[in-house]
């Protein structure tokens, strides 16, 4: 992994379209977008210290809104590459986009901007980010204004 232009990007391949990923067009069926994506959250909370040692303090995040584009299909055989990316944060939520694209030919397939919050895992209840995980989104928030999401409560 590498940190470059506020982006989290790996030269792995993230996974390839199987022929059981697929819907009846052949090319990657939207629920497998969503599995790709969240294969793509478990790389990026490894480097944000979110993930397992996260929930070793009793903490986890919740995906609670989430907006997805497709711009090009994956067909059966591509191999998926993604990056991702912090655009904002607040005492309690993160704001993530992730991009998908071909791996060997570059082209973005589609990009998947989600809303996270910290939830304490006892009380199943919101809470706030560790002051050492706020500092580390600090580090790597881009300030990109997200496409459709909204850092605001809900009414």
């Amino acid at each position: 992994m590498r940190f470059e232009d506020g982006w989290f990007r790996w030269n792995e391949v993230l996974a390839t379209v199987a022929k059981d990923w697929t819907d009846s067009n052949q090319h990657l069926n939207m629920g497998y977008y969503l599995v790709a994506f969240d294969f793509q959250t478990d790389r990026l909370w490894a480097e944000l210290g979110l993930g397992m040692p996260l929930r070793a303090r009793g903490l986890t995040t919740f995906a609670v809104e989430a907006w997805l584009d497709y711009q090009r299909e994956m067909l059966e055989g591509d191999t998926i590459g993604a990056e991702s990316r912090v655009l904002d944060y607040d005492p309690k939520r993160l704001m993530v986009e992730h991009r998908m694209y071909h791996h060997g030919q570059g082209w973005t397939s589609s990009a998947h901007e989600v809303l996270y919050l910290c939830v304490d895992v006892a009380t199943r209840r919101v809470a706030g980010w560790p002051e050492d995980v706020l500092a580390g989104f600090a580090r790597v928030k881009t300030g990109v204004a997200p496409r459709r999401l909204a850092m605001r409560r809900r009414p």
